[in-house]
């Protein structure tokens, strides 16, 4: 069997393995694992003892679980509740009502939470109950939780930067930076659309009353207060320099437990179910990791990288052209494959492509976490889709629907990104280190 046909047979049962329905971290470690054997037999496989540990040999790694523990100390003492309820009051005047809370509280939540399902799981728990019984436009409400929970994966901490950064070396702190200025845009793009749509159409939101007393004001500025200094104690230290992430890290669980007693219902029992999930959860990612090395390994060892490089410089693309390639390969395997599976996938092929168009290692990981926000939104496995239809018991194709004016407004986003990369540049350029 020719080299290009075994490389093409292996992601062929790479996706036969996905379609049929095996768990992301097995389908990426069985065709990587019979790639080596393809490419040198037994033999091959005498190095996976050291990628193994060097997978997971990672500091920057360790602050994975503790931005998940931070996050589900938020949800188990009830805060994420209270800051729902204190955005609802603070911007329920804007057209749109309670879905401008969708969003907004998703932003908030993605600040301290980093992850996609957290904050969409979190917010929409809280959300959909109240939007159904108040008569929102069923499409609309489920659209808009699913695309807010994207926010999740590009404002920082961002999970999928963090793997982004572990693999190709570039400095987290500088990646959370660059998603800042387009997270806030998408932010905005997101709340501007709803607007929008609710003066055209006023029936799929209710008019909803603002605060009627400064003191009720301040009441709704105090429930979204704690947030504030959650945000501010763990990002502002690692932006100013004085921590690295996984210190900043665990300062915000330290914070999260702090507030959580104090602002929240926070016991021990709540503290011990928060580990569980976060053991959970930071299990199965650092698992996908630990198979992509493997995986990333194998391509290395067969020299496919370099291969693919020589290819896609030969097509002699221009940098626009590139970028509408990786377009279309995200979009497919966004279809198939889950956020963090499409990060460790493509990065070993494409991140030593950069070079050659000038792409800047900050710009291409805003670019991905983009590419993959799509994915999580796109049928047949966004997993947002699934995530907001399980907690309201409705109807998938509702939530795919509603989920159609915010992919056309990510894809705006994302042209607005690659056509003037100082909107991510900026930020980690001017700001030391």
């Amino acid at each position: 069997m020719s080299p290009d046909l075994q490389i093409i047979v292996t992601f062929a049962f790479f996706l036969t393995l996905l379609v049929c329905g095996m768990a992301v971290p097995f389908a990426i470690a069985v065709p990587a694992m019979f790639y080596l054997l393809l490419q040198g037999g037994l033999p091959s496989l005498n190095s996976l003892g050291l990628v193994s540990w060097g997978s997971m040999n990672s500091f920057v790694l360790t602050c994975v679980p503790l931005f998940m523990l931070m996050a589900e100390i938020l949800r188990v003492s009830g805060l994420s509740s209270r800051i729902y309820s204190g955005l609802a009051k603070l911007v329920a005047r804007l057209p749109g009502g309670l879905l401008q809370t969708n969003i907004a509280g998703c932003a908030i939540f993605a600040s301290v939470s980093g992850s996609s399902i957290a904050t969409a799981a979190s917010i929409g728990g809280v959300a959909l109950p109240q939007l159904i019984q108040r008569k929102y436009d069923r499409r609309l409400a489920a659209g808009s939780l699913a695309a807010g929970g994207t926010l999740g994966i590009l404002l920082p901490p961002s999970f999928g930067m963090i793997v982004y950064g572990t693999f190709t070396e570039t400095s987290v702190p500088k990646l959370f930076m660059a998603g800042v200025v387009p997270g806030l845009i998408m932010t905005a793009a997101f709340m501007s659309y709803i607007g929008v749509h609710a003066l055209m159409v006023p029936g799929v939101a209710p008019r909803e009353s603002g605060p009627r007393s400064l003191q009720e004001f301040l009441a709704a500025l105090s429930d979204v207060l704690p947030f504030g200094v959650l945000i501010g104690g763990t990002l502002g230290g690692i932006y100013a320099g004085l921590v690295t992430t996984t210190e900043g890290a665990t300062i915000g669980c330290i914070l999260a437990i702090i507030l959580g007693a104090t602002f929240g219902n926070l016991t021990l029992g709540g503290v011990i179910e928060a580990m569980n999930s976060t053991i959970k959860f930071s299990g199965n990612i650092l698992f996908i990791i630990f198979t992509a090395y493997i995986f990333s390994y194998a391509i290395s060892f067969a020299g496919v990288g370099e291969k693919v490089t020589a290819f896609v410089v030969g097509l002699n693309l221009s940098r626009l052209e590139f970028f509408l390639a990786l377009f279309v390969l995200y979009t497919v395997l966004g279809c198939l494959i889950e956020s963090l599976g499409m990060i460790v996938i493509t990065v070993p092929l494409i991140f030593p492509i950069l070079p050659s168009y000038g792409i800047d290692p900050l710009l291409f990981g805003v670019v991905l976490v983009l590419f993959v926000e799509l994915g999580q939104i796109s049928p047949p496995i966004g997993i947002n889709l699934f995530v907001i239809q399980s907690i309201w018991e409705g109807k998938l194709a509702e939530v795919i629907v509603g989920t159609i004016p915010f992919h056309l407004t990510m894809f705006a986003v994302l042209a607005l990104v690659i056509l003037w990369p100082e909107l991510a540049l900026w930020l980690p350029h001017h700001v030391s280190r």
